[in-house]
């Protein structure tokens, strides 16, 4: 006869005990959870206090006030209005905005370097391949402080002095005769209007209404025209047929803000030799240039191995695919491999990107006002407040980090491959 198959019996109810804590799997879990996490907070609460007593021994407290007090010292890029009385906070503030400028153009830069030369590393040329290869070895295998340093000595002593664009006997000349590179800075035209809206007051910043007014009637076209593709999209997806719908989008694009700048008299002033220096324009700084092309070209290396490998994460018959279907192979790699291969590219990129950010605060090297030369660097050391002062960078550094990674994640969530 068959054995009877047996069913484990629950357990009856018991009574909690403390024992259950460690001895019952239901519970062992939360114990453990707990226990560190009390450990954690005791370790905090040791480390605050003993740093009040430090502090207080050493005649100190803990106060941000010193953001309120006067500054005295000068900022020479900058992007909103600042002098030598006015607050540490505003020099902070002004900081913050350069290492924002600095990330965002060195972050562009690197993404089109990177992306060009991971194409090219995977030309069937020889010659266009190896050049390739040899610019990803070289840069990514000096330290980027030596590049940055570099380019800094280039900008200041292989370029010509602004008395080098002076008179009929001159040496140098303006590029288009609008951009003139000098050994003390770049000079571009700067855009100007004929009516001016005022300027909207937020207490720490004045932007300009006129600007505001360009942005908010070029995101709206943007949008607009999104509308417009979505719509041709899903005629397309219901009858088989697209609309032609280019023209449309072009001139929801174009017309709008042209309509706008002219109505405001929008025009271009150009910089222009009076004395000894470039009057007019916008002054890129020599010290903005050199950190921009150190950390973009230093970074698009890296960037070019992570499209690679993209690339090649795509199978072969994607292209092949491609092919028989009449595609070039311009067309081929922007239309079908690309959009496929972001969803590789895409999560090193992220960190990529984070390191452009936190590698601005070597601007300090070539004289670049960043967050960390005034918030980390002259505010401190006037101040004295060394434990405010980097508790502050800190927190400001990881929050541009956490806002870069999470909106990369949810790109990287767009871009990936929908299962169904």
């Amino acid at each position: 006869m068959a054995n009877a198959i047996t069913f484990p019996t629950l357990e009856p109810h018991q009574a909690f005990r403390l024992s259950m804590l460690l001895n019952d799997g239901r519970y062992r879990s939360y114990t453990i959870q707990i226990f560190v996490l009390m450990c954690l907070m005791l370790g905090i609460a040791w480390l605050v206090d003993n740093t009040i007593r430090n502090l207080a021994l050493l005649g100190k407290d803990f106060s941000f006030s010193f953001l309120w007090s006067t500054a005295g010292y000068d900022i020479n890029q900058r992007l909103i209005e600042y002098d030598t009385q006015m607050t540490h906070g505003r020099a902070a503030l002004v900081g913050l905005l350069n290492t924002v400028v600095l990330a965002v153009l060195s972050c562009a830069l690197a993404t089109i370097i990177g992306v060009v030369a991971g194409v090219l590393r995977l030309s069937g040329n020889p010659i266009v391949a190896r050049l390739t290869v040899v610019y990803v070895e070289v840069f990514r295998n000096i330290p980027l402080l030596l590049w940055i340093l570099v380019f800094g000595a280039i900008m200041s002593e292989a370029v010509p002095a602004p008395n080098a664009f002076k008179g009929e006997n001159a040496t140098a000349g303006m590029i288009l005769g609008a951009v003139a590179i000098t050994n003390r800075g770049v000079f571009i035209p700067e855009p100007l209007f004929t009516r001016d809206l005022g300027t909207l007051n937020l207490g720490i910043v004045e932007p300009s209404l006129n600007a505001i007014a360009v942005l908010v009637v070029v995101i709206a076209c943007v949008l607009i025209s999104r509308v417009l593709v979505r719509h041709a999209n899903r005629v397309q997806s219901q009858t088989g047929v697209r609309p032609v719908i280019w023209w449309k989008t072009m001139t929801v694009l174009a017309a709008p803000p042209l309509l706008l700048l002219w109505a405001l008299g929008f025009h271009l002033g150009y910089p222009e030799l009076r004395g000894f220096n470039f009057q007019g324009g916008f002054q890129l700084r020599n010290a903005l240039i050199a950190m921009w092309l150190g950390l973009g070209i230093y970074t698009g290396a890296f960037i070019a191995e992570n499209v690679r490998a993209g690339i090649l994460a795509i199978s072969k018959g994607q292209t092949e695919a491609a092919h028989a279907l009449g595609l070039r192979p311009g067309k081929t790699m922007r239309l079908v491999i690309l959009p496929q291969a972001l969803r590789v590219i895409v999560p090193p990129l992220i960190s990529q990107y984070l390191n452009i950010t936190k590698n601005t605060s070597l601007g300090l090297a070539v004289g670049y006002m960043d967050l960390r030369s005034t918030l980390g660097g002259i505010t401190i050391n006037q101040t004295g407040r060394e434990l405010e002062g980097m508790l502050l960078l800190m927190l400001i550094y990881l929050s541009l980090s956490l806002i870069i990674s999470g909106s990369m994640n949810a790109y990287n969530a767009r871009v990936g491959l929908k299962e169904r």
